[in-house]
């Protein structure tokens, strides 16, 4: 399983729009082969991070090819603050 954690900081005023792009990209996300979920994390002090996993890191990186995924995080970024911050991991044990 190749997992991404991504640190954002969503626009102030755009929380209820990100959460809505979050749920109607996860349904185009999930036509691509190896996906396995997406979701978006919130700490008690109101910090956001998105969590993604694939299947492995190879269909991970050819989703993130594709026009649909360059749409898609498009959208995403222009309800940013800044662009995120990815950190990339490998299960290793389960």
């Amino acid at each position: 399983m190749f997992v991404v954690s991504a640190e954002i900081q969503i626009k102030k005023g755009s929380e209820d729009e990100f959460k809505n792009w979050i749920s109607e990209s996860n349904v185009e996300l999930s036509k691509f082969d190896g996906f396995v979920r997406r979701r978006l994390l919130e700490t008690r002090s109101g910090k956001h991070v998105i969590l993604v996993e694939f299947e492995n890191q190879a269909k991970f990186e050819a989703m993130h090819k594709t026009q649909e995924h360059f749409r898609i995080q498009s959208k995403g970024h222009s309800l940013m603050d800044v662009l995120p911050k990815p950190t990339f991991y490998e299960v290793v044990s389960q």
